[in-house]
């Protein structure tokens, strides 16, 4: 199917090499509003980013500032940040966000959607990109202009994406069901729910039950994943999809478990 031939939601065009108008900045008279009234799905790398900023490990962030929720997969939880007594984010400040350079993806992205064809005729992923509007958002009113390219990188989002990317394959597997018979919040689930979300309590289980030596790993991939949460993110995917699927995503030692 051509990019010509493919379908999307009504009302909904791909942005392509087109320009569009957006800036958010303490002047326009809405400033602010996004961060009130707000339903705000977060994602692993989400919960990285933010516990980072705020300097204090990741079950910490998730007892104090999320909340469990059921969203559209129905086989696993999503979590949503946790709104102030005012409903209002927790990070929101007087002058702004207090955690803009680690802002959430869903802040990050907009005024555009992303949505990304899995299925392509050439067998590679195709990306599209849609301008979304909040009717109280006067930011699309003001005069600066951007391409997609451009507002990607202004952005950061060329990595947020890559780790949206690896999510979204994860969300898929979990759609599938693959603890069938655990019931809800079974221990696969909860294994998927530490990995996923859970960052340095996932370490503490690779540390634990020395885990990265039960596979062949190259060197460079083992220091990353010592130092790193987005190399031990990326090995607790590859470690799920293997357990979970039987995926050939991790190559075990002679004599060694897979769990």
């Amino acid at each position: 199917m051509s990019k010509q031939e493919k379908s999307f939601p009504a009302g909904m065009t791909p942005l392509g090499k087109a320009k569009f108008l957006f800036s958010c900045h303490s002047g326009v008279s809405c400033f602010m509003s996004c961060c009130r009234n707000v339903e705000m799905l977060l994602y692993p790398y989400d919960i990285i980013e933010l516990k980072k900023c705020l300097g204090i490990r990741s079950d910490r962030f998730l007892e104090e500032y999320v909340q469990v929720v059921q969203g559209d997969n129905p086989f696993f939880p999503a979590l949503m940040m946790k709104m102030t007594a005012a409903n209002s984010c927790p990070f929101l400040g007087p002058d702004g966000c207090t955690v803009y350079e680690h802002r959430p993806f869903s802040c990050r992205m907009y005024p555009l959607e992303r949505g990304v064809d899995r299925t392509p005729e050439k067998g590679r992923a195709e990306e599209f990109y849609f301008l979304t509007r909040h009717e109280y958002c006067k930011g699309h009113d003001e005069a600066q202009e951007w391409t997609v390219k451009e507002w990607l990188r202004s952005q950061q989002l060329l990595f947020h994406n890559a780790m949206a990317d690896q999510w979204a394959e994860m969300d898929t597997l979990f759609a599938g069901n693959p603890w069938a018979g655990e019931g809800a919040a079974g221990p696969r689930q909860k294994l998927a729910f530490l990995v996923c979300y859970n960052i340095d309590g996932f370490r503490d289980y690779v540390r634990h039950h020395d885990l990265i030596d039960r596979f062949k790993l190259p060197k460079t991939r083992v220091r990353a994943i010592e130092t790193d949460d987005e190399a031990l993110l990326s090995f607790g995917f590859d470690w799920l999809k293997m357990v979970l699927a039987d995926m050939p995503t991790l190559q075990v030692k002679r004599n060694r478990q897979i769990t």
